[in-house]
């Protein structure tokens, strides 16, 4: 794995939270706002100074504009709401390719997540959980889903686990 337990232990305090409040936001509100994801970003780049060697922390900004521009052309074709991809390409410095394992890792880690997402949106609609909060706009989408349910804790998961690797 290319991201190491050092760095992760750099970022987890900022971030962690921030992954948490995208996931909660977007159940809530079926958006996942610009100053969050400005948060997100700017955690990098500062913490990223310090976590990452400079030249590294220099190539990781590469993810952005490429991850920005995929999230662009998917949003344009209704594949995906513009907050999600403002936060893919916000999160996209984090995650560390060293090579195919990587890739894989977090292809991998995108599919479960979604997977489990789902699930549980799905399932906890059919629950006391939806009289609780009978106004979160995500309960009566059809059949769109809130992402940064899959997003936030899809970032919080692979930053944890260099812990476990």
């Amino acid at each position: 794995m290319g991201l190491t337990t050092e760095t992760a232990i750099w970022f987890l305090p900022f971030i962690l939270p921030a992954c948490l409040f995208v996931a909660f936001d977007d159940l809530r509100a079926m958006k996942i706002r610009n100053l969050t994801v400005l948060y997100i970003l700017g955690v990098f780049a500062v913490v990223g100074l310090v976590a990452f060697p400079f030249q590294t922390y220099l190539w990781q900004w590469v993810h952005v504009p490429i991850a920005l521009a995929v999230g662009i052309f998917l949003n344009a074709a209704r594949v995906m709401g513009a907050g999600d991809a403002k936060f893919i390409a916000a999160a996209s410095p984090f995650f560390v390719f060293d090579g195919p394992i990587d890739v894989w890792l977090v292809m991998i880690l995108w599919i479960a997540a979604s997977f489990a997402g789902v699930a549980t949106h799905r399932m906890a609609k059919r629950t006391p959980l939806r009289k609780a909060t009978p106004n979160w706009e995500s309960w009566g989408q059809g059949k769109r889903y809130p992402m940064g349910l899959t997003l936030g804790p899809m970032l919080a998961i692979y930053l944890l686990l260099p812990f476990w690797f």
